[in-house]
């Protein structure tokens, strides 16, 4: 397992689960659930060495990016991850500032590229070959004049005193960043165009971001055919019984892939 990487490299994605049961944590998605039906999301982190690392109950299918900071926060064990790698969905210029602040490299896979912006720190900088494509500048007098709140939110999240969902909703109203918020995308800027160019140059990079998510699905569909013979559905009324279950099933797979890598391993010496 160790030669699949250091542990330091996660992943994080969703899987979705029907909830037959009245509760207050689930919800309509006919796409997943069917028209009569609702159900939660398992927000779940997976790193490098195929192992899961814990994850947070989603009610129905809302945008990961609001408790992506939750689940890899909640983690049951094992080292910190230093980058983390999701797909498109979770990408946004405040989530890679509450990211970078606390001390973790963003890593989306990006789907349509040609849309999204590079951003300069100095206006009158000539960045030769890129110099029309990174004509936005990053306001850092806006950082700077949020400093201290933005230390103190990063602190917050850190320590659990804070959710990632709750803060994300609260830097934003009416779709708008507020100040603060404002300030949190501003210094996600500058850690988003590094990712940026070196997933359009590096193809090294694309392919280890493209591997993690793959692993992360391939855990998925192993998930389906062991929760209760494909037919999987959460039972339990509350978050806390939600998350034992898909506790119990996180570490029924731990333990199938460490017995098939060490199956494996065996097999090959």
């Amino acid at each position: 397992m160790r030669a699949w990487g250091g542990g330091l490299v996660a992943s994080a994605d969703g899987v979705r689960f029907t909830v037959p049961v009245r509760t207050l944590y689930v919800g309509s998605n006919p796409r997943y659930f069917g028209l009569w039906h609702k159900g939660a999301t398992w927000l779940n982190v997976v790193n490098d060495q195929v192992m899961g690392l814990g994850g947070v109950v989603v009610p129905g299918t809302l945008r990961d990016s609001l408790f992506i900071l939750d689940a890899i926060h909640a983690r049951d064990g094992g080292p910190k991850s230093e980058t983390l790698i999701t797909d498109t969905a979770s990408y946004s210029d405040i989530v890679f500032g509450l990211f970078a602040i606390c001390g973790y490299q963003f890593s989306p896979r990006i789907a349509d590229i040609s849309d999204a912006r590079l951003w300069r720190t100095k206006t009158a900088a000539d960045h030769g070959p890129l110099q029309l494509v990174s004509d936005h500048t990053v306001r850092l007098d806006r950082i700077r004049a949020h400093r201290g709140d933005m230390l103190r939110k990063a602190g917050s999240l850190t320590l659990g005193e804070v959710r990632g969902h709750d803060l994300i909703r609260m830097l934003s109203r009416d779709g708008k960043p507020t100040g603060l918020g404002d300030a949190f995308a501003h210094y996600g800027r500058i850690f988003k165009t590094p990712h940026l160019l070196q997933f359009v140059t590096d193809e090294g990079y694309r392919r280890m971001i493209g591997a993690r998510l793959n692993v992360t699905e391939a855990r998925h569909r192993l998930a389906r055919k062991i929760f209760f013979g494909q037919r999987g559905e959460l039972r339990q009324h509350y978050r806390e019984g939600m998350e034992d279950q898909l506790g119990a099933l996180d570490l029924a797979l731990n333990a199938v892939v460490l017995f098939n890598s060490l199956s494996i391993d065996a097999a090959v010496k």
